[in-house]
């Protein structure tokens, strides 16, 4: 087997090896990389939602006292000023969705389903919990989704939702005195959850790992080229003249050509020595009085 195949050979297999580790390694590492990048943008609108609660909460809603005794604003509701917003939000990133889940809310769109109660359910139980993350089967898919706890730590909140005989009348002739009232101070009745499907950071993973797969093994391959020129050049060619003219010195013809060596490397050692010896064998052959064939 020529030492040219056999060298390719080993690079061969050293290549394969270390794509596939790297290949492995890296598809892991971008995938986790892609969820927490998703994960930032849901903690930014998760904290645009926070802002327009708060913005509502302290700045809208005591401008708006006097039309709410003739008809109640929704548009002074934290809750539903942050839904409302974050809906436009939706529109330039349709990926991403948000909800303020509540056990037993005023608006009957903010009521949570099955998987979103357990949330709810999780934050009860776990008072000092501030965010929750986890993955659901969905319809569409596997989804990723970030949920923060919804918190009565304003007294001023049980003036709507306390008891129903005292929260404002235009409240109760808008939704009706079943709904959202009976909250506690302190209490969690709700989430705000924004939801992303799986595929999104998988694809943005993926797209990633392809591209730097595809680098790698033009890497590697123009690294297998630049060595196989140099081996052939600085070790192949210089050995299979070499090893011409010691085949033609070894029947005899010592009027072969000189090989010439330049450098001071391995090869030029070597050389050097077949030309020692050559030397020697034509002075032996001289002494013996013998011919060359």
């Amino acid at each position: 087997m020529k030492l040219l195949l056999k060298f390719n050979l080993v690079f061969l297999v050293v290549f394969v090896a270390g794509l596939l580790g790297t290949s492995v390694i890296t598809r892991e590492l971008l995938e986790r990389n892609a969820r927490q990048e998703v994960l930032q943008h849901a903690r930014f609108m998760l904290e645009k939602a926070l802002a327009v609660r708060s913005y509502t909460s302290t700045q809208v809603a005591p401008l708006l006292e006097t039309q709410m005794r003739y008809g109640f604003l929704p548009q002074s509701v934290p809750a539903f000023a942050a839904t409302e917003v974050l809906a436009k939000v939706q529109k330039d990133h349709p990926e991403f969705s948000y909800k303020e889940a509540t056990l037993n809310p005023t608006n009957p769109r903010d009521r949570a389903v099955e998987w979103e109660a357990d949330v709810i359910g999780n934050f009860r139980l776990q008072p000092d919990t501030k965010e929750f993350v986890g993955e659901r089967d969905t319809p569409a898919g596997r989804a990723l989704y970030i949920a923060k706890p919804i918190r009565i730590s304003d007294g001023a909140c049980l003036r709507c939702h306390g008891a129903a005989d005292i929260a404002p009348r235009s409240l109760i002739e808008k939704y009706g005195p079943s709904n959202g009232f009976g909250w506690q101070l302190g209490e969690v009745v709700g989430a705000q959850v924004v939801s992303v499907p799986m595929a999104l950071p998988l694809a943005r993973a993926h797209e990633a790992w392809s591209t730097f797969m595809i680098a790698l093994t033009a890497v590697f391959v123009a690294i297998g080229a630049v060595l196989n020129a140099m081996l052939w050049w600085m070790v192949i060619r210089p050995v299979t003249k070499l090893a011409r003219i010691a085949d033609q010195v070894s029947l005899g013809a010592l009027e072969a050509p000189v090989f010439q060596a330049a450098g001071r490397d391995e090869i030029g050692a070597l050389a050097q020595s077949f030309t020692r010896m050559r030397r020697s064998l034509a002075q032996a052959l001289d002494m013996l009085g013998a011919e060359p064939a």
